[in-house]
């Protein structure tokens, strides 16, 4: 398996507080089945500022480590970059840094409204070939009171990443609900941890795909294994597949035909 979104860097933001504990991560990880992640440090958010250059080496120093300690697990660099008014000249001057070096970039949006210029960005990104992932958009407010605000920005061409503790229940029954609606209605395209820490906010990658597997069944958790590894491979991400009592035909032909090719 493996997990694009993660914050398991040393003393960065608030993830892992330091060597030992990202090391403790990188175990549990590796106990999960997972066998590659994407560090993701929060970027811009008002209190975290990690540019592409300073997290690119703090992978590099976390890599090694993994490799002094016998550690089975690759590490890719990325972040959260938190949205902001001077993306685009934060993009310019080499600042944010896109997941693995992929098309894709992790974008986070505050936790209780959906920027203005939410569609604006989505399209200024994917102009210059780059397409936005939204990170856990079951934990929006105005997400979780109108999904249709997800679908618009699915439509201009980003896609949706949930996060296993809000599938399993971890951050309450509301964004449970959020987030298996969501699912269902095929706006989310990858699942991940959003790891912060091993005992508080740890990995639960396994169990949420089997959750996934149970809830919705085989094309959704298919879908979600192969967008990962297509996001670290730098290829097409496939369409969610949606529920029968949503189902969009040409969609739901396109995700079966691809796992019965």
């Amino acid at each position: 398996m493996i997990d694009i979104h993660t914050h398991i860097l040393p003393g960065i933001d608030d993830g892992a507080a330091d060597f030992d504990e990202s090391l403790d991560l990188a175990r549990a990880a590796v106990a999960d089945g997972i066998t590659a992640m994407i560090a993701t440090p929060h970027h811009a958010n008002g209190r975290y500022m990690n540019d592409a250059a300073f997290t690119r080496e703090q992978v590099e120093r976390l890599r090694e480590s993994f490799a002094a300690h016998k550690i089975p697990l690759d590490l890719y660099i990325g972040q959260e970059v938190r949205i902001h008014s001077d993306m685009f000249d934060a993009w310019s001057a080499g600042e944010l840094a896109t997941l693995a070096g992929s098309r894709y970039i992790l974008l986070e949006m505050p936790s209780s409204t959906v920027p203005k210029r939410m569609l604006e960005y989505i399209h200024e990104f994917t102009i210059m070939g780059i397409r936005p992932i939204i990170a856990h958009p079951e934990r929006n407010a105005e997400v979780v009171q109108n999904p249709d605000k997800l679908r618009e920005m699915v439509d201009a061409g980003a896609y949706g990443q949930v996060t296993t503790h809000s599938i399993l229940g971890g951050f309450g029954k509301q964004i449970e609900r959020s987030a298996w609606q969501l699912c269902r209605t095929g706006l989310i395209h990858t699942l991940s941890s959003d790891a912060h820490h091993i005992h508080r906010r740890g990995f639960r990658l396994r169990e949420a795909y089997d959750r996934v597997r149970s809830e919705l069944g085989e094309q959704f958790e298919q879908c979600y294994i192969h967008n990962a590894e297509a996001i670290i491979a730098n290829q097409e991400l496939i369409e969610s597949p949606v529920t029968k009592t949503r189902q969009k035909g040409k969609s739901w032909r396109n995700i079966l035909n691809f796992f019965q090719s």
